[in-house]
């Protein structure tokens, strides 16, 4: 039986509707996981990161769609 190798582009190089919603759930999902973590840090953690607790609260009520 013939192998059939079937060349793909990266999802990057497509275009198209389908690429863009999928780059857009990506990075919606991307900042919840990032919004949620940012919550749980302490004061201290904070502070290496160069925020305080108010700057934190803020970022983390942001709605998924704002960078």
């Amino acid at each position: 039986m013939p192998q059939t190798h079937i060349d793909t582009l990266p999802l990057r190089a497509r275009s198209g509707l389908f690429a863009r919603l999928l780059t857009s759930l990506s990075t919606a999902m991307t900042r919840t996981r990032e919004r949620q973590r940012l919550a749980h840090l302490d004061a201290h953690l904070l502070r290496d990161i160069g925020l305080d607790a108010q700057q934190a609260r803020r970022e983390c009520a942001k709605p998924f769609w704002q960078p």
